[in-house]
This record gives structure tokens, C-alpha cells and sequence, in this order.
């Protein structure tokens, strides 16, 4: 008993204050909320110290053009704006998609685009902005793993945000 005493600044009759629900509530809180950042930081904290990859950095997002024209002017543009260190134009592809309520079909052709996963967004706004679609096709999927020295050169060829 004498140890909790002297832990306890206060006269032993007043006891020592314990904390709240409320105080234990906002500390789990802030803990749970804190999780990602952490991770995060500690992931690049790693990648740093031991040269490794951090999965989902990059992307490949895909691009849809009407023609092979468009779809060399879409991707000069996208190497113009260092949205991206590479830009893949797949030769043409048939297409089936159904389009106001009608199956319809096409030949399309497929960009393929290397980029930071940072990128995504500024690259999707970018394709909204010139592509002759009215709804022109941006999926990305993350890069989970490849080779080192290929996803460092990427990193090297789009500047960070």
C-alpha cells in the first residue's frame, strides 16, 4: 500500500484520481484513428532504411481511345504533363459494352500508363479533360510487386506531387 502512496501525490484520504470513461473512450479512439498513419510512416520508414518496394506505390491505369491517332495524342499529352514514365498503345481490340441502354460494338485501342499511384487523380481529371468520350474508361490497379530497378525508374520519371 505504501508503494501506491507514494506513486500518488495526493493525502492518502483523498485517493488518486483514475481516468474517466470518457479519457480511456477518446484515447482508443485517437489510437484507432492513428493506425493508418503510423503504418504508413512505418512502411516508408522500412522502405527507406532497407531500399525496399512499398506495394500499391505505382499504378497501371487503363485508357480506352477511339482510334490509334487519338490514342497517340492522349499519351504524348500524358508524357508531356510527366503524368507518367510510360505509356504502353496496344494495337486495336473489339469491345462490346452496352451504352444508353443499347449493346453496342466497337475497336478500340488500349493505353497502358506506368505511373505513382499519386498521380492517378491528376492523370484521371487530365483524360476528362481531353479525351473525346463522354465518359472515357480510367482504371488504374495498384503494382503489388515487380522489378525493383523497372519501379524505381518509374519513381525517378514522375516527379512526386
Amino acid at each position: 500500500m505504501e508503494a501506491l502512496s507514494q506513486r500518488c501525490p495526493l493525502p492518502a484520504a483523498q485517493g488518486c484520481p483514475r481516468p474517466g470513461r470518457g479519457t480511456v473512450l477518446l484515447v482508443m479512439t485517437l489510437s484507432l484513428l492513428m493506425y493508418p498513419v503510423l503504418r504508413s510512416l512505418a512502411l516508408q520508414m522500412h522502405a527507406a532504411v532497407t531500399g525496399s518496394y512499398i506495394s500499391g506505390t505505382h499504378s497501371i491505369a487503363f485508357i480506352n481511345c477511339l482510334n490509334e491517332q487519338i490514342a497517340k495524342d492522349i499519351a504524348r499529352g500524358i508524357m508531356d504533363k510527366r503524368l507518367a514514365a510510360y505509356v504502353n498503345i496496344l494495337p486495336k481490340s473489339s469491345a462490346l459494352y452496352f451504352w444508353k441502354g443499347e449493346l453496342e460494338e466497337s475497336t478500340e485501342i488500349l493505353l497502358l500508363v506506368k505511373t505513382r499511384t499519386s498521380k492517378i487523380g491528376e492523370l484521371s481529371n487530365y483524360i476528362r479533360s481531353i479525351h473525346p468520350f463522354e465518359i472515357p474508361e480510367v482504371i488504374s490497379l495498384p503494382i503489388d510487386q515487380g522489378n525493383p530497378l523497372y519501379l524505381k525508374w518509374i519513381e525517378e520519371n514522375v516527379p512526386r506531387d
